[in-house]
C-alpha cells in the first residue's frame, strides 16, 4: 500500500508542531516557576486574601476554588502562549537564549574556582 507524498509531509508537519508545542509548554512552565517567582508571591498574596473573603460565603470550598482557578489560569496562559509561538513557526531551537536546546556549546563560559589563584600554577 503506497502512502501519498502529501499525506506523509502533513503528518511530519503535525509531528514537528506537536514537538514544538510540547517543548514550548515545558520551557514556559519552567520560566514561569523560576523567573516568575515575584509574580508568584503576588499571586499567593492575592489568592490568600480572596480565600479569606470567600471563606465567609463558601466555608468548605473557598480555598480549593481559588487555588484551582489560579492554577487553571496559569496553565491556560502557558498553553496559549505556547500555541501562539508554535503557530507562528518559532521553534525552541531557533531561539538564541536556548543554546543548550540546539546543541551549541558556549566556549566563553569556563569555571573559575576560588582556590584557583593559589593552586592553578602548582604542578
Amino acid at each position: 500500500m503506497a502512502v501519498p507524498q502529501s499525506q506523509t509531509i502533513s503528518q511530519s508537519n503535525y509531528g514537528l508542531m506537536l514537538k514544538s508545542f510540547l517543548l514550548w509548554t515545558g520551557i514556559l512552565t519552567v520560566c514561569l516557576l523560576i523567573a516568575g517567582f515575584p509574580i508568584g508571591i503576588l499571586i499567593v498574596t492575592v489568592g490568600s486574601l480572596l480565600a479569606m473573603v470567600l471563606h465567609e460565603i463558601l466555608p468548605g470550598s473557598s480555598l480549593v476554588m481559588i487555588v484551582g482557578s489560579f492554577t487553571t489560569v496559569q496553565l491556560i496562559g502557558v498553553m496559549i502562549v505556547a500555541a501562539m509561538l508554535t503557530l507562528k513557526g518559532t521553534h525552541p531551537s531557533d531561539v538564541t537564549w536556548l543554546p543548550w536546546l540546539s546543541g551549541q556549546s558556549n566556549p566563553q563560559n569556563y569555571s573559575v574556582y576560588a582556590a584557583c589563584p593559589l593552586t592553578c600554577e602548582v604542578k
